[in-house]
């Protein structure tokens, strides 16, 4: 999934998220880029991987409302709330939302990926 817009990647992250392929997902971040589990956690690589696996498991779809993109040369800031909502495979209510606050690169390819994913974005936590 080529992205030539950073606006287009949280709908291309929503897609593949909702056919639950972590694969094309992975394509949509850089190698090395980090996702923040909660303020002052953060993983990458494998770790990243596990922590997209462990939301795709809940079995419940994604939305994204995409608030705010700001670009700068390679650099892209996206602002989005998402909620993931519905029933679990085991039958529980599933409900997340948040605002995230995402961080993408234009590569030297031209394509647009995430290099830092912050779902908890604005919440407020530890330092």
């Amino acid at each position: 999934m080529a992205v030539n817009d950073p606006a287009m990647l949280p709908s291309a992250f929503v897609d593949a998220f909702n056919a639950k392929d972590l694969a094309t997902i992975d394509r949509l971040f850089e190698p090395e880029a980090v996702r923040v589990l909660r303020p002052g956690v953060v993983v990458t690589g494998d770790g990243r991987r596990r922590a997209t696996s462990s939301f795709l498991a809940l079995g419940v779809p994604i939305e994204i409302s995409l608030r705010h993109t700001y670009v700068y040369g390679d650099t892209a800031l996206l602002i989005g709330d998402f909620v993931i909502d519905g029933t679990g495979p085991d039958g529980e209510r599933v409900h997340i939302e948040g605002t995230a606050t995402d961080v993408a690169r234009r590569g030297p390819d031209g394509l647009w990926r995430y290099i830092i994913d912050n779902p908890p974005g604005v919440e407020v936590g530890a330092r």
